[in-house]
């Protein structure tokens, strides 16, 4: 059966162009109003916004621009509110608001870091908090961040957006303990894509490949009440799609958990420490403090 969004909202942060974009004109095609937020413009001067909102409508869906910056409270609020006022809630909130500030680290600028963290990783606060305390009442929600093999991998140049993407995924390990219980559930996605944030960093056969619109079957799905899972991070690009996660070895008990442990006795054992063939996962941060249990009581 065909995944439908009929009489639900959805707020796409971002989605003026490129991937946002994408994930707007899908949710409106199968039912859903949306909120298109961007503060971005066409080389004419008009709004982004504007014109995916113009595109949905012309397609028969409903949907209303929101120009405001996700880097403030005022602004997550503001954009909250637009769902609220427009269209009489929110089900469906997509951060996927992006900028980007290469520099190598050392020649970083504080403003430089600044912007990017603000955006990525405070705008995910900004927005997500008045949207969930919506959410919480409706005992309902669907919430998906956006990450970047930038912050899972690492990238050349890319310090402050790697961190501001790590940032989001511990936002989201967080939040879904605090909010499971209301029927909201919130994953993280790290796509590839060519858009206009990144044009020029992909060569031309690889751009070619990557189409922002790739991305969207899953964040598709993510954002439908069929879905239940959460606090899951998926890796995506050119119809690749694939579930991501941090993980420990098995690693080694050195010690008896009582008397002292010196570094000597790490560097004897350190390869054994170092190796991730026998892995496990961890649900919340609680679970890792069982890995000392079976030496007690020794």
């Amino acid at each position: 059966m065909e995944i439908i969004f009929e009489n639900q909202v959805a707020i796409v942060t971002g989605a003026g162009a490129g991937i946002g974009r994408a994930y707007a004109l899908d949710l409106a095609k199968r039912g859903a109003r949306v909120v298109v937020n961007d503060m971005g413009k066409t080389a004419e001067g008009k709004w982004t916004a504007d014109d995916v909102v113009d595109e949905i409508c012309l397609n028969g869906g409903q949907a209303c621009a929101s120009h405001e910056s996700v880097a403030s409270m005022k602004g997550g609020k503001n954009i909250v509110e637009a769902g609220l006022d427009y269209f009489g809630g929110v089900d469906i909130l997509i951060n996927n608001a992006g900028i980007l500030r290469d520099r190598t680290f050392v020649k970083m600028s504080e403003r430089e870091w600044d912007e990017v963290i603000g955006v990525h990783l405070k705008g995910a606060f900004c927005v997500t908090q008045p949207a969930v305390k919506y959410m919480k009442k409706n005992l309902y929600g669907r919430i998906v961040f956006t990450a970047s093999s930038s912050g899972l991998y690492g990238n050349f140049g890319q310090s402050n957006y790697g961190a501001a993407k790590m940032g989001v995924i511990g936002l989201m390990n967080t939040l879904k303990l605090e909010v499971g219980k209301y029927n909201i559930r919130i994953n993280t996605v790290a796509p590839n894509a060519d858009t206009g944030m990144t044009q020029g960093v992909f060569p031309k056969d690889v751009a070619k490949r990557i189409r922002p619109e790739f991305n969207t079957p899953l964040v598709t799905y993510l954002c439908s009440r069929e879905n239940d899972v959460s606090g899951q991070v998926f890796t995506m690009s050119a119809g690749w799609f694939a579930r991501s996660a941090v993980v420990s070895g098995k690693g080694v008990c050195v010690g008896d958990a009582q008397r002292p442990i010196v570094a000597e006795e790490i560097r004897e054992r350190f390869d054994e420490i170092m190796k991730i063939d026998k892995t496990r996962e961890f649900e919340a941060c609680g679970d890792i403090y069982q890995l000392g249990r079976p030496l007690t009581g020794r």
